[in-house]
């Protein structure tokens, strides 16, 4: 990296991976930088670049991230915040009538952003601009002179759902967002009154390994697929319809090397001074999250080799459970089918696993009926995975009667655990159906010290089906009698 100021490093030269939409041939930055100026803000060199791109317009006026919107991936003390938030309120005085919302998943997020911006705009040079500052939990935000407003909450609290127009959106903490409010809180902006079109906002810093985290590392991996060296540090790639851009160190990098801050945080160390970096560092939990929140380091996804290339060796047309029977479900991302998957032992005391795509698209509010169906009356609990979409049913579930198994994330990396420990001894057997051989055939590992969990190699697989039979195959009992009774299971078994 150059050792040039920080202030006058571009993007392509501070951000590991940058990926813009195609056909930007003007921007609409120079406005909002103007009016941040006026309200006395400068940018780095970075920023302005970030800025340009992320206002880019095509010929036809619109965004070029108006539809598949803007991701950063940037660590902690980078002032991510501080330039999506610029930005938003620079538009917010810019455009009358926009309606912009700001939702973290945790309220303390929320709140401390709303608490840093209602300092702003106590600016003298800001205050001409906002009418009122609503500090109520119902409407916590900022009125403008122009009719335009800003609001905040928390995701965790059901917030951002109801609205009918929205123009901006910033999903804050992105790493922990799941697909059924992010489907809710996307459709109000298909109502956009901006002559720029929609914009909306995904930005946080590497998940944990048990963070609801497929839609930020589904944007991640469809970005880097269109990269054309995903190893390459720096630079620009052309993409689609979205911007991405991250900011991390090596994945190798030692954590305590302080050129490799710098390379994580282009603020480091003039803008974001030594001393709270090392705050950061005494303050943070362990050494994997100060790798995730100060240094930006992805989890690697590795594929798997071995054991699930013998997978397909423990094919058997006629597989049956005859007891012990256990049901689980998943759904994908795109809310686009549910996978039951059935677990329990055969005659010869090997694990059988199997899956019923009962609910296809067009069926979804069926699920519950399904569920009913495949449990209730076989006297057999729901085995739901942590962190998964279908969890987004869980009242529905309770009130039709279904009793759950809502399987926390420390269980879900045994299950993990557990069925590649199968499949190595050849304990385990499989119908060899369609819908599971396409998940194992997708499978990658998500892996931070001693826990693995499944992933997937592509932000196109659909692996639901197999995260369905990893959880129903961890509750089926490891001992079995040496006469096993058969029980009357009728569909299930299959």
């Amino acid at each position: 990296m150059s050792q040039a100021s920080p202030s006058t490093l571009r993007l392509s030269e501070v951000a590991r991976h940058v990926i813009i939409p195609s056909g930007i041939v003007e921007t609409g930055w120079s406005e909002v930088e103007s009016r941040a100026a006026e309200f006395g803000d400068v940018f780095d060199e970075w920023q302005r670049g970030a800025g340009q791109i992320i206002l880019g317009l095509r010929s036809d006026g619109l965004y070029a991230a108006t539809i598949g919107g803007v991701t950063l991936s940037i660590p902690r003390q980078v002032a991510k915040t501080f330039l999506v938030g610029r930005i938003v309120f620079a538009l917010c005085t810019l455009y009358p009538d926009t309606t912009a919302i700001w939702t973290a998943h945790h309220g303390g997020t929320a709140l401390d952003t709303f608490g840093a911006l209602r300092g702003y705009a106590n600016r003298d040079e800001v205050k001409p601009y906002v009418s009122a500052t609503r500090q109520s939990a119902e409407a916590r935000g900022f009125d403008f002179v122009n009719g335009s407003t800003l609001r905040f909450g928390a995701r965790e609290s059901g917030y951002g759902r109801g609205f009918t127009k929205v123009d901006l959106e910033v999903f804050d903490e992105a790493q922990i967002l799941t697909q059924r409010p992010l489907d809710d809180m996307v459709a109000a902006t298909n109502q956009t009154t901006h002559p720029h079109g929609a914009l909306l906002f995904y930005m946080g810093t590497p998940p944990r390994p048990f963070d609801p985290s497929e839609v930020f590392a589904d944007r991640r991996r469809e970005a880097l697929e269109q990269k054309a060296d995903p190893d390459r540090f720096g630079g620009v790639d052309v993409g689609q319809d979205a911007l991405y851009i991250e900011c991390s160190a090596d994945a190798e990098a030692n954590l305590d090397d302080r050129k490799q801050w710098a390379k994580a945080n282009p603020s480091y160390p003039y803008r974001t001074p030594v001393a709270s970096m090392l705050r950061l560092r005494k303050n943070l939990r362990n050494d994997e999250s100060w790798r995730r929140e100060a240094l930006g380091i992805w989890d690697a996804d590795d594929l798997f080799d071995d054991p699930f290339a013998d997978w397909f060796e423990l094919g058997d047309a006629s597989s049956m459970a005859v007891t012990d029977i256990r049901i689980a479900v998943d759904v994908p991302r795109r809310l686009s089918s549910a996978s039951f998957a059935i677990a329990g032992l055969r005659d010869d005391g090997l694990l059988h696993v199997s899956e019923r795509r009962e609910v296809t698209p067009g069926e979804m509010g069926q699920l519950v009926e399904f569920a009913k169906a495949l449990t209730v009356g076989h006297s057999t609990s729901l085995i739901v995975p942590p962190n998964s979409p279908v969890r987004g049913w869980v009242e529905e579930f309770r009130l039709a009667g279904v009793e759950l198994d809502e399987m926390k994330p420390h269980e879900y990396a045994a299950a993990c655990s557990n069925i590649e420990a199968k499949v190595r001894a050849g304990a385990l057997r499989h119908r060899t159906q369609k819908s599971v051989s396409e998940a194992v055939a997708g499978l990658a590992v998500r892996s931070s010290g001693d826990v693995d969990v499944w992933s997937r190699r592509s932000a196109k697989v659909d692996i639901s089906a197999f995260v369905a039979v990893t959880c129903a195959a961890a509750r089926v009992p490891e001992k079995v009698d040496e006469r096993p009774v058969r029980v009357s299971i009728g569909s299930i078994g299959g």
